[in-house]
């Protein structure tokens, strides 16, 4: 199965955040062509953002490399400071371990659609998600539970 026929992938709409964090991502949607195509040492998805739509909450992992390529539209990219506007053919890469939080967001008119490629480290990654009351942290396991960053599980949404 060399070529996926994308007509055939469920799409994943929405995010798996508690609410209240899950409101900026609700509308977007996202094909797991990793999954799709059986691939396990690292995940790659086909995003697209609807206006006003986030590809996440702002945040940064320990244990797993992001890439990201705008094939189409204009998001804006955010990370520790000001936004960043990316238009198609830009790449933009996401280090693990750096502590640079990172996100974009679609402030436009036009959908934007993005391949994003990431490690998949679930049992020794912790996500941090610094703008907000949430974390993700390692557990030895492929399921990991959101917490408060007081330690307490995030019994929202």
């Amino acid at each position: 199965m060399p070529k996926l026929d994308l007509n055939t992938i469920e799409p994943r709409i929405g995010s798996d955040y508690p609410a209240p964090f899950d409101a900026p991502c609700k509308i977007r949607s996202g094909l797991r062509l990793s999954d799709a195509g059986g691939l396990t040492q690292f995940g790659a998805n086909l995003i697209t953002l609807p206006p006003d739509a986030w590809s996440s909450q702002r945040h940064h992992h320990s244990a797993e490399d992001e890439i990201v390529c705008i094939l189409s539209g204009h998001p804006t990219l955010y990370e520790d400071g000001e936004g960043i506007p990316l238009s198609p053919g830009d790449v933009t890469v996401h280090p693990m371990g750096d502590g640079i939080g990172h996100h974009m967001k679609n402030e436009t008119e036009a959908d934007v659609t993005f391949l994003v490629i990431g490690g998949r480290n679930p049992e020794t990654d912790h996500a941090v998600y610094p703008d907000i009351d949430l974390d993700l942290p390692a557990n030895g396991t492929a399921k990991r539970v959101y917490q408060r960053k007081g330690g307490a599980v995030y019994e929202g949404g």
